[in-house]
């Protein structure tokens, strides 16, 4: 598996999980706001490396 579909899959696994933690809390709870940050970081990430894949495409054009 590639990093960029680890990427995607452990985006999906935070996804779901914050989902799970959100029933009948507050989107300022404390838990949901450490999920959301966690999913964040990782989203970061993913985009990160979407935009290194398209320089790259661009350089070797």
């Amino acid at each position: 598996m590639s990093e960029l579909e680890e990427l995607i899959k452990r985006i999906e696994e935070l996804r779901l999980n914050m989902i799970k933690k959100k029933e009948g809390r507050s989107y300022t709870d404390p838990e949901i706001v450490a999920a959301s940050r966690e999913l964040d970081v990782v989203l970061d990430k993913y985009q990160e490396m979407l935009m290194k894949r398209r320089m790259k495409m661009r350089i070797e054009e």
